[in-house]
């Protein structure tokens, strides 16, 4: 079966992101400083269509998130779809890389190794082996950030794709501007990378600090 997050990523573009996708983003329940109903305040006013959040092997922020949409919904208000996320770190080619887990069972046993808080260690600290549990979870595994490890993203990605990887996070602000914006050349390069290998591309702020449009 064809996961439903899927045709939302194939349309990612650009300019996607922040005011219609936002795919990477944290909470207090990891290193963010929005509580989860202060980052679901600010996406419903942004007008975001659909949003992740991605603590860092944290699902805690999820549950409270959900609730306040909801009640926000049964007042008739409109709230973006919201989808299960976590970020998750691991070895890839023997670098430390973060792997984003989108739209996953949120209970499934497959990721308990990184609902812990912190990163796994061993063999489930390993790509393939991340990648494997993402997936047998029901979920989709992106690289994220490509072009912010010591080695270089055209290496990463092409080492993601023969693992089984779904796609990567190919529009992100590598210079962390106040205002959120992609960064040219880099993602143009990253998005025309996983185009030739029929991946998706994910899309995402990375916010940690108090304003969802910037990091």
């Amino acid at each position: 079966m064809t996961h439903p997050l899927r045709a939302v990523l194939e349309q990612v573009h650009p300019g996607s992101c922040p005011t219609d996708l936002n795919f990477h983003c944290h909470t207090t329940c990891s290193d963010g400083s929005l509580q989860p109903y202060q980052l679901g305040q600010q996406a419903q006013a942004i007008g975001l269509q659909h949003l992740a959040v991605t603590d860092h092997h944290s699902v805690a922020a999820h549950a409270p998130l959900a609730a306040w949409f909801e009640a926000e919904r049964q007042r008739g208000a409109t709230v973006p779809t919201l989808w299960s996320g976590m970020e998750i770190s691991c070895l890839l080619e023997g670098c430390l890389v973060h792997v984003l887990a989108l739209g996953f069972d949120l209970g499934h046993p497959a990721l308990e190794p990184y609902r812990q808080g912190q990163a796994a260690v061993g063999e489930a600290l390993q790509a393939d082996e991340v990648r494997r549990r993402i997936q047998d979870a029901d979920g989709l595994a992106l690289l994220a950030h490509p072009g912010r490890y010591r080695l270089p993203f055209s290496r990463l990605i092409d080492a993601a794709q023969r693992l089984g990887f779904d796609g990567a996070e190919a529009y992100y602000d590598y210079g962390m501007q106040a205002r959120w914006a992609p960064t040219p050349h880099v993602c143009e390069a990253i998005a025309e990378q996983l185009g030739r290998h029929g991946l998706l591309r994910s899309c995402g702020t990375d916010t940690h600090g108090l304003e969802l449009r910037g990091r």
